[in-house]
């Protein structure tokens, strides 16, 4: 994916707002106030709040992609890789929380089938990545044999998701790199044979 500097910029600015005003703050007329902008010139990039939703969706996919990507083609061990999926996760929202008011924003894919259908493929790329990772410690026996490889997924996305909702609660005041961490080994643990 391509993202032009000012782009970037918009994704920047929008995530901004997205921390101070949450998702209902994030307006066309918002934005182009933060940026120092005319409406009428951020309308040349987007049409509407929908379309810039949308970039930061498929941003954070693409950068979740790469980051995946290269974790599950290292020479880490499997439980290696597990964890550091989780780490990468971690470091990248602690870095960049804005991304999570996005995806944690209640209402928002019931008013776009757009950003309904980004978010779910979105997921998808997740559980792709995990099912990999859990697939590949079942059959060296590391991972419970027992449940599906989709329900240990399932298991392990909904407690990410858990500790990321919190951390948002918390306004972003818990460690999350060292609590989330912490959380995922102990699920893996749950999860060994």
């Amino acid at each position: 994916m391509q993202i032009s500097d000012k782009q970037q910029a918009i994704i920047e600015a929008s995530g901004k707002i997205l921390l101070k005003k949450g998702i209902l703050g994030l307006t066309t007329k918002n934005l182009a106030l933060e940026m120092n902008f005319s409406e009428s010139a951020l309308y040349r990039h987007f049409k509407n709040k929908e379309e810039i939703v949308l970039l930061l969706i498929q941003y954070l996919s693409n950068n979740i992609n790469v980051r995946f990507e290269s974790i599950l083609n290292s020479d880490m061990n499997t439980e290696e890789k597990f964890i550091e999926l989780f780490r990468s996760q971690f470091s990248f929202f602690n870095k960049n929380p804005h991304f999570i008011v996005i995806i944690l924003s209640d209402g928002l894919m019931d008013n776009s089938v757009e950003v309904k259908n980004s978010i779910l493929k979105l997921i998808q790329l997740n559980t792709i990545s995990y099912k990999t990772v859990v697939l590949e410690g079942q059959k060296s026996k590391l991972f419970n044999q027992e449940i599906s490889a989709d329900n240990l997924v399932h298991f392990a996305m909904g407690t990410f998701r858990l500790q990321m909702l919190k951390w948002k609660l918390s306004d972003f005041g818990l460690d999350i790199e060292a609590q989330g961490l912490k959380t995922m080994i102990n699920l893996m643990t749950l999860l060994k044979k």
